[in-house]
């Protein structure tokens, strides 16, 4: 099999390819494709479609996270690969040649996988409280030649208010040395810059285009590298960021209207889902709404739907034509208007918040929390306190680093609706236009698209 490539600049859209001068040049005179994207429109569920070809209702990956029900609890963020319920990509290349490998280079869902070589973050936990940045390797000695090499993962500019392209470009480095070392058939880059600064100012802040640029100068590298090594180069997207300016709180309408239960923890409240009648899995522009009594569904799909900001309201069979019928998804699924996004708060009274909210800590959160990219303005000393918490970090003491905004209308960007235009969603441009035969590509076609360069077959050739 030929050797490959595929890089997913997040965020890129044809309307900002004209800031990235060196894919306007790589692409100059080839077929460009626009994708459909699939609802939602958010990294494990796109990611999980480009990479099995079918929809979250038979993959099974409805978002980013979801509801529980087993365990009674909403978690977001979950590694192991045993969660894609489909065939993966790798695992059909291999029915056409045994030879061929993979590299998965940061594509989310990278643990107790089937891939050769993988590399996802994975921080440290210990009992006294730190976080400590680190990856997650396959083989397992790769972990410590790479950050050997290249230093820690630099896990707090991968996300939250440093994020940066430091995270980005280490993850490019990283990939270089795996190629060299281990010479894989296909290699999957997740390159993320892009997409976490346009939902902190959104696509047209007088800056994005610099962020462009940066992320643009990596890809130069990357694709130089790989066509150096006589591979074909693929590069793609998986949404575009849209501008919005109002923030929806689903769980705060339920519990005003009785549906939502919290639990009393040391003066601050946390949701408790299985003791709630009805309440939201926020997850950007789509929310799903889990209602454990059966019969107050048709109620609170109508409350729902009444919401200033919410576009519609998916319920039953409605959710088999988005592609959301599947056992972990919502009673109902609510998508924002184009200028809204969902917040996971439920509480009434920020001093109720729970300790967690005004951290960055994306596994405790029953939602995602886009706010996680601002330090509190309300804080004028927030980055001295953020010092000071590192401080007490270093001496070994706990400590809680809550130094996160509650203000929603921070946010500038979002995604996870279709885009109502082509020019704001996902692309995707290849090194070997003839393999790609049409300029509109549904998500689920990714997978043929990627095995057609494997093969060197046009898609269904």
């Amino acid at each position: 099999m030929p050797k490959l490539a595929v890089l997913n600049v997040v965020g890129l859209t044809p309307a900002l390819l004209s800031h990235a001068p060196f894919l306007s040049r790589w692409s100059a005179g080839k077929q460009i494709a626009s994708i459909s994207p699939i609802l939602p429109a958010v990294t494990c569920s796109v990611q999980s479609t480009f990479l099995t070809g079918v929809v979250p209702s038979v993959h099974g990956i409805v978002g980013n996270g979801w509801y529980f029900r087993d365990l009674g609890e909403v978690t977001f963020w979950h590694q192991s690969n045993r969660l894609v319920e489909s065939e993966k990509i790798w695992e059909r290349a291999r029915r056409d040649d045994a030879e061929f490998t993979c590299a998965n280079m940061f594509w989310w869902y990278n643990m107790n996988s089937s891939v050769d070589y993988a590399v996802t973050p994975r921080p440290m936990y210990p009992a006294d409280g730190r976080k400590i940045p680190d990856v997650y390797t396959t083989p397992s000695p790769l972990r410590h030649d790479l950050q050997d090499r290249f230093g820690r993962f630099p896990l707090f500019h991968f996300w939250g208010p440093r994020t940066s392209i430091r995270s980005t470009q280490w993850i490019a480095d990283a990939t270089m040395h795996v190629d060299e070392l281990h010479d894989p058939t296909l290699t999957l880059v997740y390159l993320p810059h892009l997409d976490y600064e346009l939902q902190r100012v959104g696509p047209s802040a007088s800056h994005i285009p610099a962020e462009v640029r940066a992320v643009d100068a990596v890809c130069e590298e990357l694709i130089a590298h790989f066509e150096a090594r006589g591979a074909d180069v693929i590069v793609l997207s998986e949404y575009g960021i849209t501008p919005v300016r109002r923030a929806v709180s689903l769980n705060r309408v339920l519990r005003r209207e009785g549906f939502v239960e919290v639990r009393e923890e040391l003066g601050r409240e946390r949701l408790d889902p299985a003791a709630s009648r009805a309440f939201a899995v926020a997850d950007h522009q789509v929310a799903h709404i889990y209602v454990n009594n059966p019969n107050e569904q048709e109620d609170v799909q109508q409350l729902v739907a009444d919401v200033p900001g919410v576009e519609a309201v998916f319920s039953g069979r409605e959710r088999t034509l988005v592609g959301l019928d599947h056992e972990r998804a919502g009673d109902l699924v609510a998508v924002a208007d184009a200028d809204a996004w969902f917040t996971y708060y439920y509480w009434l009274d920020d001093d109720r918040a729970p300790d967690y909210a005004r951290t960055v800590d994306i596994h405790r959160k029953p939602g995602y929390d886009p706010v996680e990219l601002f330090l509190d303005p309300e804080l004028p000393s927030a980055r001295l306190k953020a010092g000071f918490r590192l401080l007490q970090k270093k001496m070994g003491f706990r400590y809680l680093m809550d130094v996160i905004a509650l203000d929603p209308s921070l946010v500038k960007g979002s995604h996870g609706r279709l885009p109502d235009e082509p020019e704001d969603g996902p692309l995707l441009m290849t090194s070997r236009p003839d393999l790609l035969s049409s300029t509109r590509v549904h998500a689920t076609g990714v997978r043929d698209i990627i095995l057609a360069h494997l093969r060197r077959t046009r898609p269904g050739g």
